[in-house]
């Protein structure tokens, strides 16, 4: 009951999030409808997952891999699952799924910028042989994401469209940006980037000098021509707490990042 009061005292609409929650249960109107509505578990990767696929489907490409990089004790891996397999339905685009962790928990946070009055080694473990019963088409990659990243996407895996960001400390996040660096053909040109840890509590204080904040920051200043960058598409819709932790990495030099995707032909005539 607690969890629920939060979540009611930091909605925007509390009624709308309980109109939510009521549509979820009873499975009512179409996918992207509940989307829309946020009335899917989990919105941000239900958003993710969709429009990162409509977008390959748009590019021609015929699939793309989803991304969560810190996994603890699964849930967020296996509603991924779920909504790849609801994504696929509706646009067609075959859909893998990635888990990367250390399997152990966090390590040791290296200085402030791992925020260290937050996380402490050793939470988050999981327990691998009960997640691996559980997972139907995800991959655990475990190791350092230092290593794995470029370790796992080479030619033969699906182009990366969507990733979800969990891995709380600084250094973890910054070393797991090494994704934007493989190669073109095997990321799209748009990626949609959920970040879990830039928006808490009066205790966490999160600040764009730690933590998720920080890498974004760098990244970008360190990168002329690939960018994170906000999501305004947010500003002139109803907002709920997740559209603030939604970022678009853009690769303006990618080979398809001007690939038009619109519709066939846009015309404005004069009105009598």
């Amino acid at each position: 009951m607690k969890r629920v009061l939060n979540k009611l005292y930091q909605h925007p609409s509390p009624a709308r999030y309980l109109l939510g929650k009521a549509i979820n249960r009873l499975g009512l109107f179409s996918y992207p409808t509940r989307i829309r509505l946020n009335a899917e578990a989990r919105p941000q990767y239900a958003y993710c997952i969709y429009h990162s696929a409509r977008l390959a489907q748009s590019l021609g490409r015929e699939s793309m891999s989803v991304i969560e990089f810190g996994i603890a004790g699964g849930n967020g891996l296996i509603n991924a699952e779920y909504h790849a397999k609801r994504a696929e339905s509706e646009t067609g685009v075959r859909i893998e799924v990635y888990g990367f962790d250390t399997g152990g928990g966090l390590p040791s946070p290296r200085d402030y910028r791992d925020l260290p009055y937050v996380w402490r080694s050793g939470f988050y473990k999981m327990d691998r042989k009960r997640l691996e019963r559980s997972l139907t088409r995800a991959k655990l990659i475990l190791g350092d994401v230092r290593e794995t990243v470029a370790a796992t996407f080479k030619p033969g895996v699906a182009p990366v469209g969507c990733i979800f960001h969990d891995l709380d400390y600084y250094s973890s996040t910054i070393a797991s940006f090494a994704v934007f660096d493989i190669d073109t053909s095997l990321r799209l040109p748009r990626i949609y980037n959920y970040f879990d840890d830039i928006i808490g509590d009066e205790a966490r204080l999160y600040n764009d000098f730690t933590g998720e904040r920080l890498a974004i920051r760098e990244y970008n200043a360190t990168h002329e021509s690939r960018k994170i960058a906000k999501c305004y598409q947010f500003d002139d819709v109803a907002r709920f707490p997740w559209h603030s932790q939604i970022f678009i990495h853009h690769d303006f030099e990618h080979p398809e990042y001007v690939k038009y995707i619109g519709k066939s032909d846009l015309q404005n005539p004069l009105e009598a």
